[in-house]
């Protein structure tokens, strides 16, 4: 049994052809010409030791980015070939999708390894085609499915935050609910952060199928160039989608700002009905040398009427101002 950072091992050609590998025949076939693929744990501590004494025939650099911990979208060619890391959509349970889990990948024509520190399902759809009978025939072939699967599940991410902002959208013209400001930052954060790496992303891939190596034939090339067009549509979408959070939240904070204003303004005008008809209450209530009115039964049936005319004035005065009922046109 291969040990169990070995999340997968195929032959893709041979007589193994299909076949999942053991650890011995895996080791073989990575040496020699017959065109074979693992996939690693990159959180195991053994993968780095096993990689080291097994595989030490690979470049030093692609050795040290496949064990890299801090990754972004990148393509280097290493003679005959291609350290090429990229990026998936986080489809963990529990996690962001924005957290782009990272693959890296040492290819050539007549050996693949991955390795990824968490599980990826654009890895397991492919051992699963494998196990199913789907036979890749060169590396080239490998490499266009892995980028299809990865630019498939990043385009249906972005769609998903894509409706999102259509729904938003709606609800920030509809709705008053101060839940609306925090989902706005947080579709905002998900896009600026799903951006940081399909940008490399779209120069990584142009930088695949620009690259000159044997087993990148002119299929290969015109198919990773198809998939670096839909990377740039995806691209171009992320930027409108930002752009779109923030006009969203300026559109909501004008919301706001609206509704804090009128707040302010039945504020001023309840303040202004009612602060004469406090100083006319607490100036005939101040008792210096006798109250007014007090020899007189009819004191307070007057003061009542001179506040209620006073109160009618300062309705009549605002609504000709136009702060209440639109006023004299």
């Amino acid at each position: 049994m291969p040990p169990t950072f070995v999340k997968f091992a195929h032959a893709l050609n041979g007589s193994e052809k299909g076949a999942n590998l053991q650890e011995q025949t895996l080791l073989r076939l990575l040496e020699d010409e017959t065109l074979a693929w693992v996939h690693l744990d990159g959180t195991d501590p053994r993968t780095g030791d096993w990689i080291a004494q097994h595989l030490d025939y690979l470049d030093p650099q692609a050795i040290e980015a496949l064990l890299d911990v801090d990754t972004r979208p990148r393509v280097t060619v290493l003679g005959n070939g291609m350290m090429v890391i990229l990026r998936s959509v986080n489809i963990n349970e529990g996690e962001n999708p924005e957290d782009m889990v990272s693959v890296r990948m040492w290819i050539d024509a007549h050996r693949i390894v991955t390795i990824s520190r968490k599980p990826t399902r654009v890895i397991e759809r492919i051992d699963a085609a494998m196990r199913g009978g789907e036979v890749f025939e060169t590396a080239g072939e490998f490499m266009v499915r892995l980028v299809e699967e990865i630019t498939s599940h990043i385009a249906d991410f972005q769609k998903e935050l894509d409706l999102k902002t259509e729904d938003l959208e709606e609800r920030v013209v509809s709705e008053t609910s101060g839940h609306l400001g925090r989902e706005v930052v947080d579709l905002r954060l998900q896009v600026i952060a799903a951006r940081r790496f399909v940008v490399p992303q779209r120069a990584a891939l142009e930088a695949i199928s620009k690259a000159q190596l044997g087993f990148i034939d002119q299929t290969t090339r015109r198919e990773i160039e198809e998939e670096h067009l839909k990377m740039t549509r995806v691209v171009e979408d992320m930027e409108e989608l930002r752009e779109q959070a923030s006009v969203l939240r300026e559109e909501l904070s004008s919301h706001l700002s609206d509704r804090l204003n009128r707040n302010m303004f039945v504020l001023s005008v309840m303040s202004a009905i009612f602060l004469p008809l406090g100083f006319l209450t607490g100036l005939f209530g101040v008792n210096v040398g006798g109250m007014p009115g007090v020899g007189d039964s009819k004191a307070f049936l007057w003061l009542c009427l001179a506040m209620g005319a006073l109160f009618l004035l300062q309705m009549a005065i605002l609504w000709r101002l136009r702060w209440i009922g639109g006023g004299r046109r």
